[in-house]
């Protein structure tokens, strides 16, 4: 099952998330079960916050200060240039988006950029890896801060629920859980290291219950009714061209500013990538019964990102790869009969 897994164009974890929605679909929680559902979800934001606090060396992300006009770049792509182009994105409204798939589309572009798909991408593609760990790195550190504040400056009025309440909903189950776990580091720093792939389980685990949780919350409401699939692939469309303007922006951008090819790579990735992991925990904490709506184009967009980064990748490994230089050969009295040989060198074809 693994082996066929890993030859669908689908992220095998995209496709467990996919298939939590469609159980939420089919068998929603409800009634009281449906309220222990969402204390064991939000304890579960809580947790995978506090795992995320943790998990960061504070040392090491100090040490990644030096490279600053690349980390600026990336902040400014993520949280400048996406929220602009949500923004702009409003004119799609209601002709070619509803207002609840834009409200999401918007959201998506306010979160923080990804870090694993980021730094398996830019290794991949032979970039500088240590830069992409700290731009994820700082990216999620301020996303904890400026995406709940992003969202309710953009959000505030559209009717998502983003209110003074919900930013300090985000204080108590985002900030504090996440301060805790670097509080907490010097003395579970090993432990979290030596069970490093137990609790990436209960990462994942966790989101996957945020997102039943969320998306039985509504199908309940009847939240569901308001999409049809023709609006979805309209949507997959929208964030294609959404990722294809900020591959663009990244890539020649970085290339204007002076940075060299290993650095280019790393912006590239992390500039244009969102976070899943850090998004829906943030949108069911923001949205609340509306979340479901709001995580799906977020959902879409990972799963995009993931297909385009890999073709990306391979297509800069092979640039980076470069051909091995031909010996040149000189004309002598034996070779005289063939002139104009594509090994000599100009000098000897009479090139000046």
């Amino acid at each position: 099952m693994r082996r066929l897994l890993s030859r669908l164009p689908v992220d095998p974890y995209i496709a467990a998330l996919l298939g939590t929605v469609l159980l939420a679909v089919l068998l929603p929680v409800r009634g009281p079960a449906a309220t222990f559902a969402g204390e064991a979800s939000t304890g579960a934001v809580a947790l995978l916050f506090f795992l995320y606090g943790a998990k960061l060396s504070t040392r090491e992300a100090m040490e990644g200060l030096r490279h600053w006009r690349l980390h600026l770049m990336v902040l400014a792509c993520t949280f400048l240039a996406f929220p602009l182009l949500g923004l702009a994105a409003r004119g799609l409204v209601p002709h070619v988006l509803p207002p609840e798939l834009y409200t999401g589309l918007l959201f998506l572009c306010l979160t923080p950029s990804t870090v694993q798909s980021s730094i398996a991408f830019t290794s991949l593609a032979r970039g500088n890896v240590a830069a992409a760990i700290c731009a994820g790195t700082f990216s999620s550190l301020a996303g904890i801060v400026l995406t709940p504040l992003l969202a309710a400056l953009l959000l505030g009025g559209s009717g998502a629920g983003v209110s003074l309440d919900s930013l300090l909903a985000v204080v108590l189950r985002l900030l504090v859980p996440f301060l805790a776990g670097q509080l907490l580091r010097r003395w579970i720093g090993g432990f979290l290291t030596r069970h490093r792939q137990v609790l990436g389980l209960v990462d994942r685990g966790s989101i996957l219950l945020v997102v039943y949780v969320a998306f039985s919350a509504g199908m309940v409401r009847g939240v569901w009714q308001q999409v049809s699939p023709w609006r979805l692939v309209v949507l997959v469309g929208v964030e294609a061209v959404l990722l294809a303007v900020m591959l663009t922006l990244t890539t020649f951008g970085s290339r204007g500013l002076g940075f060299g090819r290993e650095d280019r790579i790393a912006i590239t990735f992390a500039g244009s990538k969102k976070s899943l992991a850090s998004g829906l925990p943030m949108a069911t904490v923001l949205f609340g019964a509306q979340a479901s709506l709001a995580v799906l184009p977020l959902m879409l967009f990972h799963q995009l990102q993931l297909m385009v980064g890999a073709v990306l990748a391979k297509r800069f490994a092979r640039r980076s790869v470069a051909p091995p230089a031909e010996p040149a050969v000189t004309r002598s009295a034996g070779s005289a009969g063939s002139p104009g040989s594509a090994t000599e060198p100009a000098s000897a074809r009479g090139g000046a």
